[in-house]
Order: structure tokens, then sequence, then C-alpha cells
């Protein structure tokens, strides 16, 4: 299947879009009933994902509600509707105008409406004090949300967008009621009332995640199954093992091709492996605010350091972490060309080479003798402690020592992204889709996304640029000149693109691996066999 296809910018016209639901016909008849058994690798911080940026809180949640538009779950990166039947774009580009289902319903028995939708949105565009939105910057654009009644939805621009309709099919876009946000913005961080195919059934911290069958869901004659249940362990092979011995069905996010293949080996054509592109890399966050991280000199010494090219024959066989590329994926469209990308710091192909600059430069900078930092991570082995053996090692060849401190997922969450209490920290940088304004808005100023504290007027410009330019190839030029400023100054270190490995038993039918951990984990199409 061609993932990857070009993406089409939403046209302009003021035509109707009538969006669909539900994938092409099975091959064989969906069977009812049957409770879906994952792994996941983590705890979430909180269950709002307006809020969260992990897997580890969407895969729970995502079942239980539903978004305005999303990604085709069969077709990525088509946009089709959700609680929206069809909407229109005006011809200038600043009126977004929607249109909700009739019957929908939240769990708790209320109608959703487009209040709800509004009030959803609000909470994401425009967050109250004290609430945190961490995706704000990619809706800038947005002047104002209207509900002039119960079906309808208005989104007023300040501004037209190159992306806007990519950005509004988020699968963190979660609609919520607004009665309970009106009482507290924050309730969603422990509560769950949403409308999707699943209900909440129960979560006992750090160890499983329940949702049962949604009767009321407003597809007709979904969900197949009568339920999920996630077990949670951050450790790889407890969650391979799980697979091997049948306790559980699949393990969405990925798990490492040697475990692959010993699963392989032991249950033959019983297991299937959906191989795909991840949209989304590992990389290292620097504190740009502490010294000395202030200095250029040194930042540019940390990612000369790093032998990308060897690290993804290293890594690749134990963690998925495989492509070399910068801040956009390597073959999509906004991808930086490798000739222009070697000329750039951590990036030329003579590794030794680049060992001797960094050490230059770490002279130049006052540490002829190298220095010590902390490197924080996740303590979630796939990939990130593994990734961040190979970066110290990588690291301790010019003269810097590191200390690998773990950190359970919401402490790493609050000192990377909350508090900036970090010199470095393992920072992945994935999205659900390849697009500019969601990967690129964590180096603008402010962004609630930008753990490194960066702060270049010249970022702030060109990111506010692309968003809004409507000819792709001017935008696929401010993007390139964005990422030259950002790796140039070593403002952030990427490390490895990674390749994913979704590994299910075969009676897990009807679900197609996108190229994002974040998509397609509704599961309304999903049923289980009696294999």
């Amino acid at each position: 299947m061609a993932f990857f296809s070009a993406m089409i910018l939403a046209l302009l016209t003021g035509s109707l879009v009538v969006a669909t639901l539900g994938p092409a016909a099975a091959a064989d008849t969906p069977r009812r009933g049957g409770v879906l058994l994952a792994v996941i690798a983590a705890e979430p911080p909180s269950l709002d994902p307006h809020q969260e940026s992990t897997f580890a809180c969407i895969q729970l949640v995502a079942p239980l509600y539903s978004t305005l538009v999303q990604i085709d779950p069969y077709s990525y990166p088509k946009i089709v509707g959700d609680v929206a039947s069809d909407w229109k774009i005006a011809p200038d580009g600043l009126t977004y105008t929607f249109r909700i289902r009739p019957g929908i319903r939240f769990h708790d028995g209320s109608p959703l409406t487009a209040a709800d939708v509004k009030a959803t949105y609000d909470k994401i565009v425009f967050p109250p004090a004290g609430t945190l939105s961490i995706r704000k910057n990619a809706y800038t654009e947005i002047a104002s949300i209207e509900a002039p009644d119960t079906s309808t939805v208005v989104f007023k621009l300040k501004f037209s967008s190159a992306s806007l309709l990519n950005n509004l099919a988020s699968p963190w876009n979660v609609i919520y009621p607004k009665k309970y946000l009106d009482k507290d913005p924050n309730y969603f961080k422990t509560n769950v009332v949403g409308s999707g195919p699943f209900k909440f059934k129960g979560h006992t911290r750090g160890s499983t995640f329940e949702g049962e069958r949604n009767p009321d869901y407003f597809v007709k004659d979904r969900p197949y199954l009568a339920g999920y249940k996630f077990f949670i362990s951050p450790e790889t092979t407890v969650r391979a093992a799980a697979i091997r011995s049948g306790r559980a069905y699949i393990e969405f996010r990925d798990l490492p091709n040697a475990e692959v293949e010993a699963i392989r080996k032991q249950l033959g054509d019983r297991v299937f492996v959906q191989t795909t592109p991840m949209v989304g890399q590992v990389g290292i966050a620097i504190n740009n605010t502490v010294k000395p991280f202030t200095d250029i000199r040194v930042r540019k010494a940390l990612t000369l350091g790093f032998d990308r090219s060897t690290a993804g024959k290293v890594l690749y066989g134990i963690t998925g972490l495989k492509l070399v590329g910068g801040l956009m994926r390597p073959g999509s469209e906004w991808a930086m060309p490798d000739g222009e990308l070697q000329k750039l710091p951590g990036f030329w192909r003579d590794a030794e080479k680049s060992r001797v600059e960094a050490r230059r430069l770490l002279a130049e900078a006052g540490y002829p003798n190298g220095l010590k930092v902390v490197l924080k991570n996740r303590n979630v082995k796939l990939p990130y402690q593994d990734f961040a053996v190979f970066a110290i090692q990588e690291w301790r060849k010019i003269g810097i020592e590191v200390e690998n401190r773990p950190l359970e997922t919401a402490a790493w969450f609050n000192d990377g992204q909350s508090t900036g209490n970090f010199e470095l920290i393992v920072a992945p940088t994935v999205e659900y889709m390849d697009d500019p304004d969601q990967f690129l808005g964590r180096y603008v100023t402010g962004s609630t996304q930008n753990w490194g504290r960066i702060a270049d007027p010249r970022i702030d410009d060109l990111f506010s640029r692309q968003a809004s330019s409507l000819d792709p190839a001017e935008r696929q030029k401010l993007v390139a000149e964005l990422q030259k400023i950002v790796l140039e100054n070593a403002y952030y270190l990427p490390g490895l693109w990674w390749m994913r490995n979704v590994v299910h038993l075969s009676k897990v039918r009807n679900y197609v691996a996108p190229p994002s951990h974040y998509t397609n984990q509704k599961l309304q199409d999903v049923w289980l066999s009696e294999d």
C-alpha cells in the first residue's frame, strides 16, 4: 500500500467535501464479540489527549472518543469525516464550515452538538488559564470558532492556511462534552466521557486499561469487538513474550526486529507483521538556556560527535531506528535533499573528521579536557535506552562523559516539556502525519512543545510564513530554510527516523498499520476470528 503518496492541499474552491465512514469490505465476514488483548509500553501522565503527546495516552483512550475529522484508517493521508458529515471551504480560504451528524450521543447519554465541538476546539486553540494545550501553535490562523446552531461549526481564519484541514484531523483533538469543560477544563486528565465506539470500563495504573463496546455508537453495526484491554509493561521482552504465549494479541507501537523474528519462528503463520516507515524520529533536546549549551560550539560538538550512519546500522535491529534525515521524514516531500543535509554539522560522511572538529570546538569553548553532562531519558527500553547507550558511547569519543538518567514517563514529560529541568533529554519528534505545521512548531519561541527552549526570531518568521503559504514550491523553500537554521545552530540533535513493526496474531482482522502509531486506534472495524 502506498502509504506515503503525495499530500494534496485542500482546494479553496468552496466545493462540498463529502466525508465517508468505514473501510472497504473485508475479505471475509466479520465476527462479533471477543475482547482484543494488547500490550503497551508505558502508563500515560494523564488521560487528556489535548495535554499529552505520548502513545501511552492516545492508544488507550482513542477508542473511547470521536474527532471532528480524521485520517482515513485505510488510505493515509486522506481525510474523512468523523462527527462531521461534510464541510465547505470558502473561496477565499478564510472560513471552514462543518456540519455535525445528527443523533450522536456521549457515553453519559447527552447529545453531541456543535456547542461541544466549539468548546473542545476553544480549549485547544484558546486554552483557559491553568490549562495546557500543547498543539495550539498549529492553529495560529484561527481567529474564532462559532456554533451558530446545533449542527454547524464555523472556523474563521485570520489568514489562509496551507494545512488547517490536516491539523483538524489530529487524533489528539478528541471531542469532549461542553458541560464538563465548563466546570473544569482539566476534568479529562482523570475522567473519560466520550462518544467513541467503546466506553470506559476500568484503569489500574501501571497495570491495565479496559474499554467495553458502546451499543449506541453512531456508526451502524460497529464496533465488532465486545471490548479491548491493554496490559502495561515498559519491558520489551515482557510484551513480546505476551504475544508469543497468546496472552496478548497485538503490540500497536513497535517491536524490534530481533523480537519479531523470535515470534515468527515460534508462531509461524499464526502471527502477522506489518512494517511501515514511522512518521517520527528519536533525537535529543538540548536546553539552549543552560550553560554550557548556550554556546553554539558546544551544541555543534554534540551533533558532530554523533555518527548517524553507524547508528542506523547498529540500532535498527534492536530498536527499529534506521533512517538518517533532518527535521522532516526522509523520502517525504518536505525532506532536505541528501546533498544539502551532508553540508550541515552532524551529517558529514566522514565520522572521524566530524570528531576532530567536535574536539576542536570544545577546546575553543573552554573544554579542552571535555565535560560531564546528564542525559535524562524515559524508562522505556524501546527505543529510548538503547538509543541513549549508543549516544553516550559516541560522545565519549570526543571527551564528553554522560550520565544516563531514566525517568518514569510522567516525570520525563514534566522535566522536558513543563519545567525545562534538564541539560540534555532524549526527545522524539513523532507526529500523526507528514506536515511541517506538526513537526516544526516545536522550534518556535514559546511553543509548549519547544523542549529545548529555542528562541530564534528567524525560525518564528519562517514558521509563520510557511504555515500561510498556499504555493507548494514556496512553502517547501521556507521549510528547508527553517530546517537549515535549526541544524546549523544545533538547536536540536536529530537522531534516526523509525521503521515500525506492528506484530499481531492472525486472529486480529481488519487492522491496517498506518505510518503513525497515533492514528487508526479507534478499533471500530477490528474483529477477532476464531483461529
